[in-house]
């Protein structure tokens, strides 16, 4: 084994000793030390993983596993608490450390009016996010994956409330966790199912057995990957477990970033991935990945449309892409999902982060409608916001257009309905995007006359990671270059044709249709295009600034979902909590307590009676006593 890779987990626990060092020595540390510790073991992680990947990227290459100590030893089964490092925990490695450390110096800066206690303590929990999120990706088993995903759970939790004395954050907060616990339930149960049928949790083991031929039947693997899918789209916000993610804005912006880009709604597309051969095997798993995907992309995009706040335009914009993502995983193009998981972390994070730069610019207000004009003010935010909104409205040739139409054309493979509705979601994505840009950069200022005295650019520790996002946003597309283009030129493809060999095996891709692929890049541009240029036009003169009327109310409104849940789920839910509280709790169980407590006060009261202290009395208890013992000895006598 390479000596680097042998040191695979210091890159985990690396964040976790920052964790601790920043959050046991929160009242004694000083801002600027704390900054420094919570973003150097990020980087110091990222420089580890630099290093790994370009053991990694070596041909003939082949996937290690590093065992680090017996975790669970019960009968046959044994479960290792181990590593796998492979093209694709490589790759998650570098995205969740090397954007993430961009966050960290990012939040140097835009935290800097926390005191120093919570400035400490908010590094510490970003620091056991990246902690979590390693720990998930490079678990070689379902069962340290797990104990990762449950990690960036709690953690989402931590920072989404992290100003817990709001009490609409802390509710934002608490929806976050229940939702990815209803989730969670599912991906137990699969554990749980996978232990039954394969014995094992190990990844190699349980997909080596899965693709050996009648082996497992298709019904069991159906249900283990519709299982997991639950988990899944709780973790990454699909339909129906989707509404907590645009609550989660709760947080500080620079969380926002970093659940949305680099960590927790990456989770379920990674576990996708990496349980590939069993969702090639389950086709019918394949569809339902598929269609609720695609349904999420399109609602949550329809919702984006009539949003005011800048950060929930980009949450919802995250549910779209996310769909996009779990579109791709449904039409077995693995490779484009992962690819558009990598571009999406670049330019999702510089579109929040931007947003945090505007929120910083105009003393914490998030409203779009009343900003406008902000280019002449914020030269470095203006420009690299606008790199963003390029990348994920699929313009070449920046990132997102690469890996959003590898997408498109993969799912027109499988179905022209599903690219037909990708592509009109790609409308609405370039243009609710462009109206966020318009009304937020372009026009007139229409703040308060102090917020336009106080307009600056931030400082250089916001203004530096994203310049660098901005730079990946451009050429991040590059690794995944179209057969149509330059054939041969997939770099990423042939980097991850390891992992997905196996389905690859079992499917093997079609030869592409060049003028096919160059007509379908066509359609998706040239309508990406036209969302661009109309918004542009239409909200830089006149912005959406009145409230939403008729239709566009229902979509401000979110389609009614949330109310639509509370009234079906949670209102039920607390009206059974109140009959359980006054009727069961109090008449039945505090009944069933009591009474028992009151007969056993009426026995012993009764019975001291018999302690009457005359002789007599004694005697002729003996007497009746030695009388029953003689009848029992009489009637049970063979």
């Amino acid at each position: 084994m390479n000596n680097v890779i042998s040191l695979v987990w210091l890159i985990p626990v690396l964040p976790l000793a920052g964790f601790l060092v920043c959050g046991l020595l929160r009242r004694h540390l000083s801002k600027s030390l704390t900054g420094v510790i919570g973003s150097g073991v990020i980087l110091a992680s990222f420089i580890l993983s630099l290093l790994i990947f370009g053991q990694v990227r070596q041909e003939g290459f082949q996937a290690v596993v590093v065992r680090l100590f017996d975790f669970i030893s019960v009968g046959k089964l044994s479960i290792s608490f181990a590593f796998q490092v492979d093209p694709l925990s490589a790759l998650f490695l570098l995205i969740i450390t090397g954007v993430g450390f961009l966050i960290h110096v990012y939040s140097t800066a835009y935290m800097h009016e926390e005191t120093a206690p919570d400035f400490a303590r908010y590094f510490a929990y970003l620091n056991l996010f990246v902690f979590s999120m390693l720990l998930l990706v490079l678990g070689s088993n379902y069962v340290i994956m797990f104990i990762g995903w449950e990690g960036v759970g709690l953690c989402s939790y931590l920072l989404i409330g992290y100003w817990f004395k709001n009490i609409e954050y802390g509710a934002a907060a608490r929806k976050a966790f229940i939702m990815n616990r209803i989730g969670d339930l599912g991906f137990l149960i699969a554990i749980f199912w996978m232990i039954s049928q394969f014995g094992t949790t190990n990844f190699i083991e349980i997909f080596t057995k899965a693709a050996m031929p009648k082996a497992v039947s298709t019904g069991v693997l159906t249900g283990i990957t519709l299982l997991l899918f639950v988990g899944a789209t709780g973790k990454s916000a699909q339909i129906p477990l989707y509404t907590w993610l645009p609550d989660a804005m709760a947080g500080p912006t620079p969380v926002s970033a970093l659940i949305h880009a680099a960590t927790m709604v990456t989770a379920g597309i990674y576990m996708i991935a990496r349980s590939n051969i069993l969702y090639t095997l389950a086709p019918v798993t394949q569809t339902v990945v598929a269609v609720i995907g695609l349904a999420t992309a399109l609602l949550a995009a329809t919702i984006a449309l009539k949003q005011n706040d800048i950060k929930k335009v980009l949450a919802y914009s995250t549910v779209s892409q996310l769909g996009y993502m779990f579109l791709g995983l449904g039409v077995g193009a693995y490779t484009g999902a992962v690819f558009h998981v990598m571009t999406h972390a670049f330019f999702k994070a510089l579109l929040f982060l931007g947003a945090g730069s505007v929120i910083h610019a105009m003393h914490h207000e998030q409203d779009i409608r009343k900003m406008g004009g902000l280019k002449k003010h914020l030269f470095w935010t203006h420009l690299t916001f606008l790199i963003a909104c390029l990348a994920i409205a699929g313009i070449p040739p920046f990132a997102g257009f690469f890996s959003k139409d590898e997408i498109l054309s993969a799912a027109y493979e499988k179905n022209p309905v599903y690219y037909a509705v990708g592509v009109f979601t790609a409308l609405l994505t370039a243009f609710y995007m462009f109206r966020l840009y318009a009304t937020t950069f372009l026009g007139k200022f229409r703040g308060t006359h102090e917020q336009a005295h106080h307009l600056h650019e931030s400082p250089s520790a916001m203004v530096i990671p994203l310049v660098v996002l901005a730079v990946l946003s451009v050429v991040a597309g590059f690794v995944g270059i179209p057969a149509a283009i330059a054939p041969d030129a997939h770099w990423l493809g042939h980097f991850l044709a390891p992992v997905f060999e196996g389905s690859t095996r079992l499917h093997p891709a079609a030869e592409a249709d060049k003028k096919l692929e160059w007509g379908l890049m066509g359609i998706s541009v040239g309508v990406a295009a036209l969302g661009m240029i109309y918004a542009w036009s239409r909200f830089s003169r006149k912005p959406d600034l009145e409230e939403a009327q008729g239709f566009g109310k229902v979509l401000a409104d979110k389609w009614y979902v949330d109310e639509l849940y509370d009234a079906i789920i949670v209102k039920p839910i607390n009206a059974l909590g109140r009959f359980f509280n006054s009727f069961v709790e109090k008449s039945v169980i505090d009944g069933i307590v009591n009474g028992v407590g009151r007969l056993v006060q009426y026995g012993g009261r009764q019975i001291r009676l018999l302690q009457s202290g005359l002789v007599g009395g004694y005697v002729l208890l003996m007497v009746i006593g030695i009388l029953a013992l003689f009848l029992v000895e009489l009637f049970t006598k063979k």
